[in-house]
């Protein structure tokens, strides 16, 4: 089986952002197990990738906290 050619654009997102799988899918399409599923075959309809594109386009993070409360 051939991986969806979005996996590789994720998993550079994941690795700049420090996002973990559960939390992009999450974030993106309300999904946690969504990552999971694509790379296990689960078909990935034109609107969804379109929904984690415009999530990966316009992506805000929140600013981190320090360690302790400062």
């Amino acid at each position: 089986m051939i991986p969806h050619p979005i996996l590789s654009e994720i998993d550079a997102f994941l690795r700049i952002h420090k996002l973990s799988e559960s939390a992009f899918g999450r974030l993106s399409v309300n999904d946690w197990k969504l990552l999971r599923q694509i790379k296990a075959g689960r078909r990935l309809w034109p609107d969804t990738e379109a929904r984690i594109r415009n999530f990966m386009v316009t992506y805000q993070p929140r600013p981190r906290r320090r360690k302790g409360g400062q």
